[in-house]
């Protein structure tokens, strides 16, 4: 029998060892988290899991959105997204109720002279005058899965016009409704925001500093933040933001009218305020992704390895498998494993490709091979391509680099890249993968990882030389 003091003696080690590794574990971790189950409804038995730090009420999220699209976008929101959100407001071009939730028109902060006069308002006065009496009817492509040509609202352009005045004045309003908030966070109504993720992302920071993030964007010398991929000011920058527009609201509704998207106003705003953007990339996506390239590289930094916070781009379908998918990540995992946009592509995306997917675009588009122009080609898979899927698969199985090709009505295309793409109801449309390529595509990105977790405020101003030299607009 072991002597008293050994066995004390490998006790102490155990403990101390398995506290050494708690504290290693928990550097850079939001503190105190805490997993707990909330009721989904009233009228329902489902529980979610919703993880939350000490940061969590100190964050206020927005979502932006407009009366062509509130009733058909804005709900499922209620159901994923903000679930676990103890402090929200949805923010559109027209007071109205949507399952019990408030939503406010915001721009009553424009002057009464632009709304009186701009051709922009001409949404917005009929609302007032009219209510949604004689506005198109919102029309949704039913899919299975949406994105850029899935299930998206089919709306005429008056309200995407009217959308570019919401930002500044959403600004003032946003800091009325909660004044002592450290973090504002915006975003639209087609984006998906991991909740659990964030609190961990901007528990990096420090928000008694001025601070703008989100994915970088330029125009006509103007960095901002994108707004479908949503972006996030601390409270130093409201203030500012808001002292700098109060006494020049003029000025700065000039510089509107002349530019397309209201995400650069404000970004003007900023750079005036001398608050740079954060780059919040890859952590804020401007796309969905079933339309993302999983191999994307930006200012220097790989997409695969590192959380996601945002994608935009998403359906309702989309919204709610992304937010299933990442319940039963918490279940599985806990919230000290942040979820990766590796862990989206291997576990939700990878099981819904085949060798072969009838009525399903998968965007392939490196080239494209029809009888027009390969007909006589010297290459045979070439010249047969465009024949039939079979020999649309045999084109990509003959080119090495090939991971996906699509077959539609005469013409093949293929490509290196890989995308999952959205499903095509009644159309001719068929896609398939070289799965042992696609695996092997992935283990290749696997390979680049590490240890980090996330490009934080150590990273400021990096890649910025670079980036400036590039200055386009880009999602």
């Amino acid at each position: 029998m072991p002597h008293p003091a050994f066995v004390c003696r490998v006790l102490l080690m155990v403990v101390f060892s398995v506290s050494v590794i708690n504290l290693l574990t928990s550097i850079g971790a939001p503190s105190l988290f805490l997993s707990y189950a909330k009721p989904a409804s009233s009228h329902s038995k489902e529980e979610v899991l919703c993880p939350q730090s000490q940061l969590a009420d100190d964050v206020l999220v927005i979502l932006r959105t407009g009366a062509t699209e509130s009733r058909e976008k804005v709900p499922v929101h209620f159901r994923t997204t903000l679930r676990c959100v103890p402090n929200f407001a949805v923010f559109s071009d027209w007071d109205e109720e949507i399952e019990g939730h408030q939503v406010e028109d915001v721009l009553g902060g424009v002057s009464q002279e632009t709304r009186d006069s701009n051709e922009d308002f001409k949404l917005h006065r009929h609302l007032q005058e009219h209510g949604r009496d004689g506005l198109q009817s919102q029309k949704v492509i039913t899919a299975l899965s949406g994105s850029s040509k899935g299930d998206y609202l089919q709306t005429d352009k008056e309200g995407w016009k009217l959308d570019k005045w919401k930002f500044l004045p959403m600004i003032d309003r946003a800091f009325e409704k909660k004044k002592d908030a450290k973090w504002y966070v915006f975003i639209e109504a087609d984006t998906y925001l991991a909740w659990n993720n964030l609190l961990a992302y901007l528990a990096t920071f420090d928000d008694t500093k001025p601070y703008y993030i989100g994915k970088h964007l330029y125009i006509n010398g103007v960095e901002f933040g994108y707004g479908g991929a949503g972006f996030v000011l601390s409270q130093p920058a409201m203030r500012k933001v808001i002292a700098q527009r109060s006494p020049r609201i003029h000025e700065y509704e000039d510089f509107t009218k002349t530019h397309w998207v209201g995400d650069c106003a404000l970004g003007k705003v900023l750079a005036d305020s001398k608050i740079p953007l954060h780059r919040g990339f890859p952590h804020f996506q401007g796309d969905s992704p079933a339309t993302l390239d999983p191999a994307t590289v930006k200012i220097n930094r790989d997409l695969w390895c590192f959380p996601l916070v945002t994608a935009h781009h998403m359906s309702t379908p989309e919204i709610e498998a992304l937010w299933r998918f990442e319940q039963d990540w918490l279940a599985q995992h806990g919230p000290d494993v942040l979820l990766r946009h590796r862990d989206v592509f291997t576990d939700l995306i990878r099981p819904q490709i085949a060798p072969e997917l009838p009525f399903w675009d998968n965007l392939s588009a490196d080239k494209e091979y029809n009888a027009h122009d390969h007909a006589v080609s010297a290459d045979a898979f070439e010249r047969s391509a465009w024949k039939s899927f079979e020999h649309c698969r045999a084109l990509c199985d003959s080119q090495p680099r090939c991971v996906q090709f699509s077959f539609d009505a005469g013409s093949c295309a293929v490509s290196g890249a890989f995308r999952m793409g959205f499903k095509r109801p009644g159309e001719r449309v068929r896609s398939g993968w070289m799965l042992d390529r696609v695996d092997g595509l992935f283990g290749g990105l696997e390979d680049r990882c590490g240890v980090r977790d996330w490009f934080g405020p150590e990273d400021e101003g990096g890649n910025r030389a670079e980036a400036k030299m590039r200055r386009r607009r880009g999602v």
